[in-house]
């Protein structure tokens, strides 16, 4: 298999983290894409030019950090990382849907610091700066459940892709004055599935 990624995006980190997580290196070959590029040879890999993009052993490609992540999880029949929401904890969704939506709005912010600076909207960059402030509060209060302090899954791997993300591009530094969130991401830091994948080891 191949995994299509950039360096810097928060959601192809899930899929690598989770690659190593699983004992997968060997299995799925990591290519860096070239993106925001006009005639990028990826555009004829992936028409839509978004990562992580994986394209299977039968040679179907699938986009989406979500899906890529439940179908590599369930490679070996012994699914862990995401669970099917339909068979287990709604209490774990809600938590795995917060942490998305932090990220999202994370990745809205730095979409907007890339533009020149006369075509940025200080409008959507306040909103998503405020956004962010406020779910890394309510982070704070909710980190002591259970999904959050066990085994890591997918919700632990968007929540702190997205923190680190937000440190990367100079948004916010979401931990500081949060010493849950300060602990629980240094904590998880400090997995060699997630360090080698840390936006600081990038090359651009």
């Amino acid at each position: 298999m191949k995994l299509y990624y950039t360096r810097t995006s928060p959601y192809a980190r899930v899929v690598r983290t989770l690659i190593r997580e699983k004992g997968l290196d060997a299995r799925v070959a990591e290519i860096e894409a070239k993106t925001r590029t006009t005639d990028s040879p990826y555009y004829a890999i992936n028409p839509s030019g978004r990562v992580p993009f994986l394209v299977c052993d039968d040679g179907r490609g699938i986009e989406d950090s979500q899906l890529i992540c439940a179908y590599l999880d369930r490679l070996d029949g012994k699914p862990g990382f995401c669970p099917a929401l339909s068979e287990g904890d709604w209490s774990y969704g809600r938590l795995e849907a917060y942490a998305r939506s932090m990220t999202d709005g994370i990745s809205v912010h730095a979409r907007e610091t890339r533009r020149p600076e006369t075509e940025r909207s200080p409008g959507i960059m306040r909103h998503e700066l405020d956004r962010a402030r406020r779910l890394a509060d309510f982070w704070e209060r909710e980190l002591a459940a259970p999904a959050m302090q066990g085994p890591i899954n997918m919700a632990q791997m968007l929540l702190l892709a997205g923190i680190d993300f937000a440190r990367h591009v100079g948004m916010a530094e979401l931990e500081q004055g949060r010493p849950a969130l300060q602990g629980w991401a240094d904590r998880l830091r400090a997995r060699p599935s997630v360090a080698t994948t840390a936006p600081r080891h990038a090359s651009g």
